[in-house]
């Protein structure tokens, strides 16, 4: 449902933003069964998977669910959960017309306002991603849904072997995919400056994260840095779709040129309760590398036993 107090451009705390988006069907691929929504407050990408168009058509669904949030200059993690159960009721029904079924992924940063102070909000469902360059800082805040991710937390598997290892494509999470959607929130306070990049993972699977985050602290805007990131990727084997959003946080509604500076120089930020041990994962694979990053978790440890894993390989 649309909240009109969040219509309001000028809400003291809204995050000002530049985006661009950019995506390719890749070497392999018949088809781009991707979707991207670029319309702030919500950018987003949607990864399908299934038999014929199957996947195509999920992803479009998630798109159309959660753009009609784009009316409004920031959300609420209770509007993100609603669009996605809504989309994830609409791609269910697809199954029965495909035997293999239907469902995506989605990875997304929207913004919210809480008591005056604006806030990225990272979701993610399966192995789409999303990093965040703060400053010093740079940090894949989503974690994947994947049978790899889990045996790395486990211990069982380095990030190396993950790349190579022959399970890499199969998911432990989707939309419209086994049970109801078990998403991961995370909250974290905006600063100007930031730059967020949504993926897919046609693009992680062929450059690194050190070339991710070297892109990320160039200089090159926001529309040549999405272009970028899929040259980059197809050129490099291109063997998934590949799509890209980049955002950038230009101003803070009522904060001043001073007040923006002072935040981002490590000043304290307004803390959320969350549970100690979800932060979100710094590049060291643990916590979080910065005390202004928040994760809030719905049902993580649950999915650690799995509703079954999703091969997107074909």
């Amino acid at each position: 449902m649309i909240d009109a107090s969040l219509t309001d451009p000028d809400l003291p705390g809204t995050v000002r933003v530049v985006s661009a988006h950019a995506t390719d069907v890749g070497r392999v691929r018949e088809t781009n069964e991707d979707s991207v929504l670029d319309a702030h407050p919500i950018h987003m990408v949607a990864d399908g998977m299934g038999g014929h168009n199957a996947g195509e058509v999920a992803s479009a669904i998630a798109v159309e669910e959660f753009e009609k949030l784009t009316v409004q200059e920031n959300v609420t993690i209770e509007q993100l959960g609603d669009a996605l159960r809504s989309a994830g009721a609409r791609i269910s029904g697809l199954s029965a017309d495909d035997e293999r079924g239907a469902g995506t992924t989605v990875a997304l940063v929207a913004t919210m306002v809480l008591d005056g102070v604006g806030y990225w909000v990272v979701m993610n469902l399966g192995d789409s991603r999303v990093y965040r360059l703060s400053g010093e800082l740079f940090e894949q805040v989503s974690v994947d849904h994947s049978v790899v991710q889990e045996l790395i937390d486990h211990g069982d598997l380095t990030d190396a072997e993950a790349r190579v290892h022959p399970y890499r494509h199969m998911i432990t999470r989707a939309l419209g995919v086994g049970a109801e959607p078990d998403p991961d929130f995370w909250l974290i306070p905006a600063e100007v400056g930031d730059r967020i990049l949504v993926c897919s993972d046609g693009l992680t699977n062929e450059i690194s994260d050190e070339a991710i985050e070297r892109l990320l602290r160039s200089d090159a805007d926001v529309d040549d840095l999405s272009r970028a990131f899929v040259r980059h990727a197809v050129e490099a084997g291109g063997h998934d779709n590949v799509s890209v959003v980049v955002v950038e946080a230009t101003a803070l509604v009522g904060l001043s040129a001073g007040d923006a500076q002072q935040r981002g120089s490590g000043a304290p930020q307004p803390a959320i309760e969350v549970e100690e041990d979800t932060h979100p994962r710094g590049a060291d694979g643990a916590g979080s590398s910065g005390e202004d990053a928040q994760h809030e978790t719905d049902g993580t440890d649950d999915a650690k036993d799995g509703d079954g894993t999703e091969d997107r390989s074909q």
